[in-house]
């Protein structure tokens, strides 16, 4: 059955005047001392570790539009924790492999710098250790020519910087933990090519599956900038050395994303499937759907802990949009029925924590949340929930913004930021309702979730 519910005051998730921290608008600071393991871990006997870790909803990281300003907001005690003003204007923000920072990339400068949320977990082998601070600046600061996509997977954030051919600077990737980005290193695991590309890396534990560009005159690509094959690259010594191409299977590829098991590359007839089967790596190709005939998979998006993915195939700066579902256990690909509000085209995309939904945000402020179940074989995906977020007409959106979210690292929670009405909702995805909502004084253009993300402990 499908969720549909409108807008509605409920009780705050997130109670309280989120206060911006520019201008004459006062920034509450709360002080928090970090959680000390004052245990004798060599000392043998048994340790109680539940006082190790903090339940927690996590913080939010929103940019302030108005002022171009990074607002640090605790889910727990509903406050503002810390303002961070940007250095430069055009930034791209995501959360870092382990969700303790906000990574502020720069294609423009070439920089990607990072700001701590103050909010993280250690695994110390026999327990985990939480970790709870105020937000501060990292010193840290990666360089390189015109980064463009920043890959999560595995607890690392791969940055393919495309490099630039008037300036003969070639692409290369950085590829960063939490732990690098604590520790301020300066050896930083790095891919170098020899030539530009506008291309995207996945990392996996040791190994980076990322495209590779080869002699325009041997490219299957019709745009040549775009890579047509993906090579496996091992690290040694913090730099990654090639173990296999998969050459010209996949014409220009264009996005990109991975499981546990699969790494899955949009392709303009299809998509590659690259995995590790008895120790080698192998390539598999799914072609596209007859519903694919005038546009191609230039998304994807995938679950750590599924190995199912979604491909998102539209025209070049987005529109309309058709969603088909990756199968690379049957090697198959089928089209996904996706409704959307009047005259919407999505903004946003995303899988919710637990990987069991597939959550769409169109320009209309519809939510639509997509529930999968396995039928035989195959994976289906139907709508679990249709969610308007906003009572105000899209005509009214302020130029330059859109509705955007972030989905929560440890529930199946989705924060969705309106500049229309300068509000802020949280959506349980479970229950198909809006269950907390906060006015703001000031434009939100971007959201990103930060904090202590569940994952198994063995």
């Amino acid at each position: 059955m499908t969720k549909n519910n409108t807008l509605s005051i409920l009780a705050l998730a997130i109670s309280g005047a989120l206060l911006g921290g520019c201008g004459d608008a006062e920034t509450n600071i709360i002080e928090k001392d970090p959680i000390v393991d004052d245990h004798d871990h060599d000392g043998g006997g048994e340790h109680d570790h539940d006082d190790l870790t903090i339940e927690s909803a996590g913080r939010l990281a929103i940019l302030n539009a108005d002022a171009n300003a990074l607002v640090i907001v605790d889910l727990d005690d509903n406050q503002e924790l810390d303002t961070f003003p940007l250095a430069s204007e055009g930034n791209t923000l995501t959360h870092s492999g382990g969700y303790r920072y906000v990574v502020v990339s720069n294609r423009a400068t070439g920089e990607v710098t990072f700001i701590d949320g103050g909010l993280w977990r250690e695994d110390h082998v026999d327990h985990l250790h939480d970790y709870e601070q105020v937000p501060a600046t990292s010193d840290l600061t990666l360089t390189g020519s015109r980064p463009t996509h920043l890959v999560k997977h595995d607890g690392q954030l791969a940055v393919f910087y495309d490099g630039d051919s008037d300036a003969g600077l070639p692409a290369s990737v950085q590829v960063v933990s939490d732990t690098h980005i604590a520790a301020e290193s300066s050896a930083i695991p790095t891919l170098a090519y020899t030539v530009n590309m506008h291309g995207v890396a996945e990392p996996m534990d040791d190994y980076l599956i990322a495209t590779v560009r080869r002699d325009d005159a041997e490219s299957t690509s019709a745009n040549t900038i775009l890579p047509d094959s993906v090579g496996v690259f091992h690290l040694h010594d913090d730099e990654y050395e090639e173990e296999v191409v998969f050459a010209g299977e996949c014409p220009d590829l264009h996005g990109a994303a991975s499981s546990e098991t699969y790494s899955v590359f949009g392709c303009s007839d299809g998509v590659l499937i690259v995995h590790q089967h008895d120790g080698e790596w192998e390539s598999s190709k799914i072609d596209n759907t007859d519903s694919l005939s005038s546009v191609r998979v230039g998304s994807v998006y995938g679950h750590h802990h599924g190995d199912y993915f979604i491909g998102v195939a539209s025209g070049h700066g987005g529109g309309e949009a058709t969603l088909v579902t990756i199968d690379p256990e049957t090697n198959s690909m089928r089209d996904v029925a996706l409704e959307l509000g009047d005259d919407a085209v999505p903004v946003s995309y995303a899988f919710s924590y637990s990987g069991e939904y597939f959550v769409v945000l169109d320009s209309s402020g519809r939510l639509t949340a997509l529930h999968s179940h396995g039928e035989g074989d195959a994976q289906h995906w139907d709508t679990e929930v249709s969610l308007a977020v906003t009572s105000g007409s899209a005509a009214d959106m302020p130029d330059g913004l859109s509705f955007t979210m972030a989905v929560s690292g440890n529930s199946d929670h989705v924060y969705i930021s309106n500049p229309i009405d300068k509000t802020m909702v949280r959506v349980d995805l479970d229950s198909g309702v809006i269950d907390g909502e906060v006015s703001l004084d000031y434009l939100a253009e971007t959201v990103i979730w930060l904090g202590i993300a569940e994952t198994e402990h063995e």
